[in-house]
């Protein structure tokens, strides 16, 4: 999967949260002072012609819709941020957030009870 810049990726966060938009609507959503209109139209046509998204034609507009969910493009880049800095191990990329950073009772208890789960889910597919 092709890696997004940082302006694509925030047009990704817009279109994920509106579903479908006209560019306009995709600028709208731009806090101000908001990029040019064709600074949005480039990188929208970029998104295009790398598969992120797509578009339905009215007349002389478009309508753009994500081509990918934001739960597989964060999955695959996950991934991908595994496999880069951990050697593709999960226990590593886990182990690094309870060494290396400061994380609350509260945040350690919440990650405790979601390994718990996980355990549990899996001994329960395995009986």
């Amino acid at each position: 999967m092709n890696k997004l810049t940082k302006p694509e990726e925030q047009i990704m966060h817009y279109l994920w949260k509106l579903k479908k938009a006209f560019l306009k609507d995709i600028v709208e959503e731009f806090p101000d002072p908001k990029p040019a209109y064709t600074t949005i139209s480039t990188v929208v046509r970029v998104l295009v012609k790398k598969g992120f998204i797509d578009y339905t034609t009215f007349g002389k507009t478009r309508e753009y819709f994500p081509l990918i969910s934001k739960k597989k493009y964060f999955s695959e880049y996950m991934n991908d941020l595994i496999f880069s800095f951990f050697n593709g191990s999960s226990g590593k990329f886990a182990s690094y957030f309870t060494k290396n950073e400061d994380l609350n009772l509260s945040e350690l208890e919440e990650i405790k009870q979601l390994i718990e789960e996980k355990i549990d889910h899996i001994k329960d597919k395995n009986e």
